[in-house]
């Protein structure tokens, strides 16, 4: 079954680039829709350096367009980032089949509701990635650390699509949970988003280190974390208090780290603001929740984004 599982990978980033070269190592046919790498990927493929081992993957097909795949998904991954301007239902419409499952392994909360709205009929699987990988150049990959991944049907349960996918990417060595609850799942990544993110670049470039080093900024990280627990009882999600003290427990000896959107801010690229961090506000408006300390980080990144991207242009 695994050899004719078909997937259409959209995004060869860090996270597409280095899950899409694993999943073909088991013996499912990969075929990548990009943009700026596209050149790259057509002639060279994607090149992975990892921690776990080098590898290499030719995509079956190259395409820049979701009209040129030639055949039925059985899934489609979704691995951009996630920016206002990139607009998923638009880009994959065209290669969506009723039989199709459709993959979000990206960052955020709430970020499943317009894939839904557009596809209402097609399965949604939610997935998150917990690891340490950036994209030095088009088409290469850098995996530094960890690697697990946690999926499950949006908006819950377990479906075989689930179960093939999970078999596929436990084949070819990744860790891969399934959750029954994958909103929680949402939430429980945000607790450690939501503070570092944002800080690291506010804090002028600071990694996990520096930021839990500081007194006042280890303050505002449980803050800005005990707010997202708040938020994901109010939807139901409700999350143990202990995970708080486990983040910054874990993060304390992680090898110091500069996160994803401090590599985006670097590096003059749009930060997944709204994802990580408007979402979450939006929620805590309608539920009628005061969240000030993810307010006014979520206040000044927009302006720092805003910015950023300016110079960039």
């Amino acid at each position: 079954m695994n050899s004719k599982t078909k997937i259409l990978l959209v995004g060869t980033g860090a996270i597409g680039g280095y899950y899409g070269s694993k999943l073909s190592q088991s013996g499912a046919e990969i075929s990548t829709l990009c943009r700026s790498d596209y050149s790259t990927v057509k002639e060279k493929g994607i090149s992975v350096t990892s921690i776990h081992g080098d590898l290499h993957m030719t995509p079956a097909h190259v395409i820049k367009d979701a009209a040129e795949y030639p055949d039925i998904p059985d899934f489609i991954i979704i691995a951009t980032k996630v920016l206002p301007d990139i607009n998923i239902p638009e880009i994959i419409q065209k290669a969506v089949h009723p039989h199709t499952a459709l993959v979000l392994l990206q960052n955020g909360i709430d970020i499943e509701t317009p894939v839904l709205k557009a596809f209402p009929k097609n399965e949604i699987i939610s997935g998150l990635a917990f690891i340490c990988v950036t994209r030095t150049a088009p088409g290469v990959i850098d995996h530094q650390d960890y690697g697990r991944l946690v999926i499950g049907t949006y908006p819950s349960g377990i479906t075989d699509k689930v179960k093939l996918l999970h078999s596929l990417f436990t084949s070819a060595g990744v860790s891969c949970e399934i959750d029954q609850d994958i909103i929680a799942a949402r939430w429980k990544k945000l607790v450690w988003n939501a503070p570092f993110n944002p800080i690291s670049v506010l804090a002028g470039g600071a990694d996990t280190k520096a930021m839990l080093e500081s007194k006042p900024t280890l303050n505002l990280v449980q803050h800005v974390m005990e707010e997202v627990l708040i938020l994901a009882k109010a939807t139901g999600h409700p999350l143990p208090e202990e995970i708080v003290k486990k983040n910054i427990d874990d993060t304390l000896v992680m090898t110091p780290y500069k996160t994803s959107m401090l590599n985006d801010y670097e590096s003059r690229r749009p930060m997944e603001v709204e994802a990580i961090l408007g979402n979450a506000v939006r929620i805590a408006h309608e539920h009628r929740i005061s969240v000030p300390h993810i307010e006014s980080l979520y206040g000044i990144l927009s302006l720092a984004d805003t910015g950023n991207t300016k110079k960039h242009t």
